[in-house]
């Protein structure tokens, strides 16, 4: 097998960021800022900073920004996430070449921050952020810091001036420290510390000492920086990593396009250092998303004018009517993407269940079908009854009156108008008397394709990278139905090669990884049965059995009640789980457990969505899981977790508990057209056995949740599109 490593820790940094998503070096829109100059830049912590220290400042809305950085024998990669106007927070993965306090060449730190927004800045007054710097690591950063930053602009020097003055505790408040004002216990970094712990009782802590910073950005692409740090670097110098000779920093920054800055800079009198900045946001994709015209809204004939357009005997016999609209719709929804599953018929009603292929936005399908009845159905026919489904998942019926279509297609508002109008109903689980599409099954679908897999944060080899070819197998033999498989062979791969013993106290549910990569070149990393189906009006059900996910098989059976104008749902799931043979082919090993868990789903405000999963996880322990993610309009979702569970954190490891980001990236973003498909990625900073979640393909919220009223609402701008 061919293997191939990296030798660069900044060249890996950048193969893991380009795993997540491409970099986008096109110019993005500029109007996130009102004059290209007033953008906030990156420090070489990769948050909003000046070069070593932090400013008070926030990236626009939503803005996702990497930063990659190096100076001293350090090398850091950060991602940063505007969550919302007020709140940044930022995720770092660092690297120290040569630390004496490591027994590892390069000593690896993991480092979560947060920041808030206490006061915007206004013409007199600046913005004012307070900030936790590495507040549940390891601690080797960790820092508060209170700062203040004003712009200035419009006199004799051209561009703008930003000055940034602070005071910061912790690693920033170990050089020139000015006293201790809220105490002076703290403690400080030791070798061997597992981190992951919030030590409230340390922050703000200990010796204080000011900051203050300088940039002054000459035009659209140049910039320079001064700063005045109050970081002493101990941990560095006293490893002799390098010689801080000076509290000042310098450098010069060059914007490359809207979403890249590159920088360049001289270090604490003695090093040279370098910067580079990415940064993307949901709301702007990569290539506008270019969807189709739609047909013109056809408008009946009024009654007087055409009573005869109105009789109602064309519905004599409603199964006849029910097969001559079915027949009528499945190509014309076939043009659209959509897939016709059943329609039903009356005189007055006609009912149609679809399955959207294309519209990452629900409403766009929902207009479409519109649209299509307008086109078909007699004059008699007033309201229409419009079901979006998901592998047999009737997921709501959206209700409108043809009479609102045809009056507010063209108002002022329009698609607003039309939402005070619309009706949001519970769909049947079956709809008799239908005219079903008969050619839908039984369904065979294959591909081969190549599939490239990243794994995050081993000591030796932070990023590491599989790529191969993958074979996808599903038959689908009746509704709801399905017999699925995923076979890959491994064509190249970064692996470490060096053997590590497995020192976990729990069972080894997760920490095996290296056993199933050395298992072999070809793989199946599913091979499972299922079948899902609405039990009623409001509850859904699936089960599931097989080779669920590449380290466990087993068997697993899930209830979710979802009304459909409820912001809340309710889940339950039980499994039981054996851990499968290293050869990653179809044996299992002795390992069996009952896991499972019950689960509250809420969708808040502003796209914020909330999930608590209590329950027993993959090693036997006891405990909950908490999400929150924000979800955009288009698709994109980024978030984060956290697991607690009875796993003492001695028993857990470093990083005393699970934790990571969640990014989910819509396809249409990537490539400008209207596409279903999502690519989901979870970062964790190290995995471990505690918490540990069995992975199960067709879980039912996010499938059933995608076509009820607050994600339709959510994209219902493009009802008329």
């Amino acid at each position: 097998m061919k293997r191939f490593k990296s030798k660069t820790a900044l060249g890996l940094s950048l193969m893991g960021i380009g795993a997540l998503f491409p970099v986008n070096t096109v110019a993005q829109d500029a109007e996130v800022y009102s004059k290209p100059a007033d953008r906030t830049t990156l420090n070489l912590y990769g948050t909003s900073g000046v070069i070593d220290m932090p400013s008070a400042e926030m990236l626009p809305d939503g803005e996702i920004a990497v930063g990659v950085s190096t100076f001293g024998g350090t090398t850091r990669t950060t991602l940063t996430f505007q969550a919302t106007p007020r709140i940044q927070t930022s995720f770092r993965y660092s690297g120290i070449k040569d630390a004496t306090f490591s027994t590892f060449d390069t000593y690896r730190d993991r480092s979560f921050d947060v920041r808030f927004l206490l006061n915007r800045e206004s013409r007199l007054l600046p913005a004012v952020t307070v900030g936790l710097q590495d507040f549940a690591g390891t601690g080797i950063y960790a820092g508060e810091f209170i700062t203040a930053t004003k712009n200035f602009s419009g006199g004799r020097v051209p561009g703008t001036v930003k000055a940034t003055v602070g005071l910061g505790w912790g690693r920033l408040g170990s050089s020139g420290a000015i006293g201790a004002p809220f105490g002076s216990d703290r403690a400080v970094f030791q070798s061997g510390d597992t981190g992951g712990e919030f030590s409230v009782d340390q922050w703000f802590r200990g010796e204080a000492a000011p900051f203050a910073g300088l940039e002054w950005q000459i035009n659209d692409k140049w910039g320079v920086k001064a700063e005045y740090s109050s970081d002493a670097y101990d941990l560095e110098t006293r490893s002799d990593i390098f010689d801080r000779k000076s509290r000042f920093n310098f450098g010069v920054e060059y914007q490359v396009s809207n979403a890249v800055r590159l920088g360049g800079y001289y270090m604490y009198g003695s090093e040279l250092g370098l910067n580079a900045q990415f940064l993307l946001n949901p709301a702007r994709p990569i290539a506008p998303v270019r969807i189709a015209a739609p047909r013109p809204y056809k408008i009946r004939p009024s009654r007087r004018a055409d009573p005869e357009a109105y009789s109602r005997d064309w519905a004599a016999s409603q199964a006849e009517a029910s097969v001559e609209v079915r027949d009528a719709l499945i190509p014309l929804l076939e043009a659209e993407g959509l897939t016709l599953i059943e329609a039903r018929t009356s005189a007055s009603t006609v009912e149609v269940r679809y399955s959207n292929e294309r519209y990452g936005a629900g409403a766009i399908a929902v207009g479409r079908v519109a649209r299509l009845l307008a086109a078909i159905m007699p004059a008699s026919v007033e309201t229409f009854r419009i079901v979006p489904v998901i592998d047999n998942l009737a997921q709501s019926t959206v209700v409108l009156r043809r009479s609102d279509l045809e009056a507010l297609e063209v108002s002022p508002n329009a698609p607003d108008a039309l939402l005070a109008v619309t009706g949001f109903e519970a769909a049947a689980p079956r709809l008799p008397g239908s005219a079903r599409n008969e050619a839908l099954f039984p369904t065979y679908n294959w591909s081969i394709s190549p599939y490239l897999s990243q794994r995050y944060f081993d000591p030796d080899d932070p990023v590491q990278i599989e790529a191969g070819l993958q074979l996808n197998l599903s038959f689908q033999p009746a509704p709801g139905w399905k017999i699925a498989g995923q076979l890959r062979h491994n064509l190249a791969d970064s692996y470490s090669d060096k053997a590590r013993f497995n020192t976990s106290r729990l069972e080894h549910v997760r920490t095996d990884a290296v056993e199933y990569d050395a298992g072999g070149a070809t793989s199946v990393t599913q091979l499972y049965a299922s079948k899902q189906w609405k039990a009623g009006p409001d509850l859904y059900a699936r089960m599931s059995a097989g080779y669920l996910e590449r380290m466990f098989g087993g068997v697993s059976a899930e209830v979710l009640w979802k009304p459909v104008a409820s912001r809340l749902a309710l889940g339950a799931e039980l499994n039981y789980a054996k851990q499968r043979a290293f050869d990653n082919m179809l044996g299992f090993q002795d390992y069996g457990v009952a896991t499972g868990h019950v689960s509250a789903y809420y969708e808040f405000q502003n796209g914020y969505t909330g999930q608590l999963d209590v329950g027993r996880y993959l090693a036997g322990d006891v405990g909950a899981t908490v999400t929150l993610e924000r979800e955009f309009d288009n698709g994109w979702k980024v978030g984060g977790f956290f697991t607690l569970t009875n796993v003492s954190k001695e028993d857990f490891g470093e990083g005393s508990f699970d934790k990571g980001i969640n990014i989910t990236v819509p396809t249409s973003w990537l490539l400008g057209k209207p596409d279903t498909r999502l690519r989901r990625t979870s970062i964790r900073p190290l995995t471990r056995d505690g918490g540990a979640r069995l992975s199960v393909p067709g879980r039912l919220y996010e499938q059933v949740r995608s076509g009820h009223r607050e994600q339709l609402v959510e994209t219902w701008s493009g009802v008329w599109e």
